[in-house]
């Protein structure tokens, strides 16, 4: 979906656009960074104000991938008439819909109907126990395997979505052979940030993402489909380690965006390449990176993303603290920036959970 972006882009448009169209979801996911409640918040953006940011984001020089989230977006009446707007405006649609009795069939055809291109689909756990745990709702595991089918049949795009914490780290060969036979794109396994809900969870060690990177590494080669990381960007450091390829420039910096069939490393972070608009409208640089910079309708998502002070910070990767600030790998991993503030309360920090120790000659 992202061919033709490349790391020039960074300074003018993000690759990737969310909107969270609502806060309102049926389930209590323990790791919910919304931490979702049943109903909408008053605040929400009105169709009209949430229409308007549509045109807005359509209007950056390279057009974002917008993805619709929550919440839940099927709780959104409006949900087709978004999807229709921002398809007719020339943006790629993608939606995070949550395993519900509003995911049927019927909802997957009337999205797909309207522009939806891919879906961003849970999966937590390789048994029910261990993802019904997570998601606070009895049946979420069969529900999301009748999802994964239903949106197979309809030939939609999927990528499934894994949050790793302690409670599930053990199950990560076991998750990637579930998902073999699924016909997914692409497994984009996140890494826990302490924010919302998450703060009640346990995130795994340091030495345990080095532990995690070579198994998403093995099957990454060996499944049918993409692996990728969320909030981990140092898996990029592991796989150009592990590849024996040095892909980065002077200064770490990334190359022009293509390399031999694998996923690009781009160098996209927080903030850099990401930007996320809250259901009241609040403009952050990611969904785990809580700094308000700015608000709709008030603001413009476009000279927000491009000027404003947090945005421009946060794409300078020779400004980050402690050995991110110096290392090899840092203008193509650049750290967690959502963990760096909700460990260390700023988000310029080095990643707290990268045990790579970069040489001293980096700096």
């Amino acid at each position: 979906m992202h061919g033709d972006y490349t790391a020039a882009d960074f300074d003018h448009s993000p690759l990737m656009f969310y909107y969270e169209v609502t806060q309102a979801c049926d389930l209590v996911c323990e790791h919910c960074r919304a931490a979702a409640q049943e109903h909408p918040h008053p605040g929400e953006l009105t169709s009209e104000q949430s229409l308007a940011l549509i045109d807005q984001v359509a209007s950056f020089p390279k057009r974002p991938t917008l993805v619709l989230t929550g919440g839940d977006p099927l709780k959104r009446a409006d949900l087709e008439l978004l999807i229709r707007h921002a398809v007719d405006k020339g943006l790629q649609v993608a939606l995070t819909p949550s395993a519900t009795p509003l995911a049927t069939a019927a909802a997957f055809q009337r999205v797909q109907r309207a522009g939806v291109e891919r879906l961003g689909i849970s999966l937590d756990g390789a048994d029910a126990a261990t993802h019904d745990a997570f998601r606070g709702f009895p049946g979420s595991f069969t529900r999301t395997r009748q999802m994964l089918a239903e949106a197979r049949r309809l030939g939609m795009a999927v990528q499934v979505n894994t949050s790793i914490t302690r409670r599930n780290f053990h199950q990560l060969d076991d998750l990637a052979d579930l998902l073999t036979d699924q016909g997914i794109a692409m497994w984009s396994v996140f890494f826990l940030i302490p924010v919302g809900r998450g703060v009640q969870q346990e995130r795994i060690r340091p030495e345990e993402y080095e532990q995690a990177f070579a198994r998403l590494w093995h099957h990454a080669r060996q499944q049918p489909y993409g692996v990728k990381t969320t909030e981990a960007p140092h898996y990029r450091r592991y796989v150009l380690q592990h590849q024996g390829d040095p892909l980065a420039g002077p200064g770490g910096r990334p190359d022009s965006g293509s390399h031999r069939g694998h996923r690009a490393p781009l160098g996209v972070w927080d903030g850099r390449g990401v930007m996320f608009v809250s259901h009241i409208g609040e403009i952050y640089p990611a969904g785990f990176l809580p700094l308000v910079c700015a608000r709709l309708p008030q603001a413009s998502v476009v000279e927000t993303y491009q000027s404003h002070p947090v945005f421009r910070a946060l794409r300078d990767a020779d400004q980050f603290r402690g050995k991110c600030g110096y290392c090899d790998y840092r203008w193509i991993c650049g750290g967690s920036r959502a963990r760096a503030y909700a460990v260390t309360g700023n988000a310029w920090e080095s990643e707290p959970d990268c045990v790579y120790v970069p040489p001293t000659t980096a700096r």
